[in-house]
C-alpha cells in the first residue's frame, strides 16, 4: 500500500485537511477528511496566531481519525492578496564551439530568468517557465539539441511577502506536523479540476473563496498568467449584512439558501422572512434587493479578475472557457455572470479522478486540496525533501 498523503489547507472560511492513498490508475483514494470553520484567518491570512492554531489541530485531528493514521507531514494551500505576478526573459550566449544548446545552457538561462529584484520583504513563490526562444526564433518548446547563438526564456513569477507565507507555515509547524511543500492554491485548484484537452485548448480557472480569489490561465501550452485577488465571498455576506441591516449570520443564510449572482426579475416582488436573531426582530425582506446587492459584488470580484489578467493576456485563445471553482462557485447563476463579464462560455469544475471519500470529488471549494494531493502523487519526494521558500515546486503545472 502506498504511503498516505496528507494535505493542509488553511482558508478564510475553513481549515481542510485531505488524507489520500494513490492508486496504480492514476487515481486518489480519500482515506480522511478534517474540516473546521476558521478562526483568526482573515483573507486567507494569520491574524489570530493562538485561534488559528486551534483550527489546524482540530482539522488534524479530525482527519487522523478518519483515516486512522497518524499526519506527521503535510502539502500546504496557501492564497493571498498579497501575492502578485510578472514575467521576467533571461538571456544567455550559447557557448559550445558547434552552438548546440545543451542541457547547461537550459539551466542558466532559467536561473538567469529567475533572477528579478523584488522588494526586501517579498519573495519568489513560483517560477513557472512559459516559452524558450532560440535568437530570433519564437516558442520553443523544448531547445536541447537545437543549435543557436542566443537562448531566452519568458519566466511566470509568483512573489508575494515573506512573513505572511511563513506564519501559515509556523501555525502548521506549531500543531506539531512539518511542512514537506507548499503552493498557490490558485495552481493547485487548476491542476484538479482542468483535464489535459482544457489546458491545450486554453482555460481560465477562477477560485472563488471566502477572502480571496485566485486565477490561473492556461492558454497555448503553457500557464500564461496567476495571481490572487483580496475580495471574495466574505465580502458578498457583509455586502448583504450592511444593506439589508442583517446580522452576519443571516445574511450567509440568506446568501446560501436564496441568494444568486443575477437578478430574477420574474421573482422581483417575492417577499422571503428572516429567521429573527437575539437583538434582530422579526422581518421580511424583498429577493430582488438581495440579489441586487449580491450581483453588484460578483460582477465586481469577476471584473477585477478581468482587471488583473489584462485584455492583451485576453485575446488568447480560450477554447474550454472559463471555469469556476471554490466555494463561490456554488452560488446560483455565477457561472451565467462569470459568462457575461468574460464573453465565453463558463461551467463549474470539480476535482477530477478522486474516489474514496464523496465530499472532496463532489465539491469545487475542495479544488486547490486535491490538486496538492496530485502534485505529491506525481512528485513523491516533494512530500519528504522537507519545506523551504526556495523548494517550492515551479514546473509542475506545465507537464500534469
Amino acid at each position: 500500500m502506498s504511503h498516505p498523503i496528507a494535505v493542509l489547507e488553511i482558508g478564510t472560511s475553513e481549515v481542510r485537511v485531505l488524507v489520500a492513498e494513490p492508486r496504480e490508475d492514476g487515481h486518489l483514494m480519500i482515506t480522511g477528511v478534517g474540516a473546521v470553520p476558521s478562526r483568526g484567518i482573515r483573507k486567507s491570512e494569520v491574524i489570530d496566531f493562538d485561534n488559528a492554531l486551534a483550527c489546524v489541530k482540530s482539522a488534524i485531528q479530525e482527519a487522523e481519525n478518519n483515516a486512522q493514521v497518524s499526519i506527521q507531514d503535510v502539502m500546504l494551500v496557501f492564497s493571498g492578496g498579497h501575492i502578485r505576478q510578472l514575467i521576467n526573459r533571461g538571456t544567455v550566449t550559447v557557448l559550445s564551439e558547434n552552438r548546440v544548446i545543451q542541457r547547461e545552457d537550459m539551466d542558466d538561462v532559467m536561473e538567469n530568468a529567475r533572477a528579478v529584484n523584488l522588494p526586501p520583504d517579498h519573495e519568489i513563490l513560483h517560477s513557472i517557465y512559459q516559452h524558450f526562444y532560440i535568437d530570433d526564433q519564437p516558442r520553443v518548446v523544448n531547445p536541447d539539441g537545437m543549435i543557436g547563438s542566443r537562448l531566452s526564456l519568458d519566466m511566470l513569477i509568483l512573489y508575494g511577502v515573506r512573513n505572511r507565507v511563513r506564519n501559515l507555515v509556523h501555525v502548521a509547524e506549531e500543531a506539531a506536523v512539518e511542512v514537506a511543500d507548499a503552493a498557490f492554491g490558485g495552481l493547485c485548484s487548476a491542476l484538479a479540476v482542468l483535464s489535459r484537452q482544457q489546458k491545450e485548448g486554453g482555460a481560465i480557472v477562477i477560485d472563488l473563496g471566502a477572502g480571496t480569489t485566485d486565477y490561473v490561465l492556461y492558454s497555448e501550452q503553457i500557464i500564461a498568467r496567476a495571481g490572487s485577488i483580496a475580495v471574495g465571498g466574505d465580502h458578498v455576506t457583509n455586502d448583504i449584512s450592511l444593506g439589508l441591516n442583517l446580522s452576519g449570520g443571516q445574511a450567509e443564510r440568506l446568501k446560501r439558501k436564496h441568494g444568486a449572482a443575477m437578478i430574477d426579475l420574474g421573482a422581483r416582488d417575492r417577499k422571503i422572512p428572516i429567521t429573527p436573531e437575539s437583538g434582530y426582530p422579526v422581518r421580511e425582506i424583498q429577493l430582488r434587493d438581495l440579489n441586487t446587492i449580491m450581483h453588484a459584488r460578483m460582477q465586481e470580484i469577476f471584473e477585477l479578475v478581468k482587471s488583473d489578467i489584462g485584455k492583451e493576456s485576453l485575446r488568447r485563445r480560450f477554447s474550454a472557457g472559463v471555469v469556476l471553482t471554490g466555494g463561490g462557485a456554488r452560488m446560483a447563476r455565477a457561472t451565467e455572470l462569470a459568462s457575461r463579464v468574460f464573453e465565453m462560455p463558463c461551467h463549474i469544475g470539480l476535482p477530477k479522478e478522486v474516489t474514496g471519500l464523496a465530499m472532496p470529488g463532489e465539491s469545487p471549494e475542495y479544488a486547490a486540496t486535491v490538486g496538492m494531493l496530485k502534485y505529491a502523487m506525481r512528485n513523491p519526494g516533494a512530500t519528504s525533501r522537507g519545506f523551504s521558500i526556495k523548494n517550492i515546486f515551479k514546473t509542475l503545472f506545465l507537464k500534469a
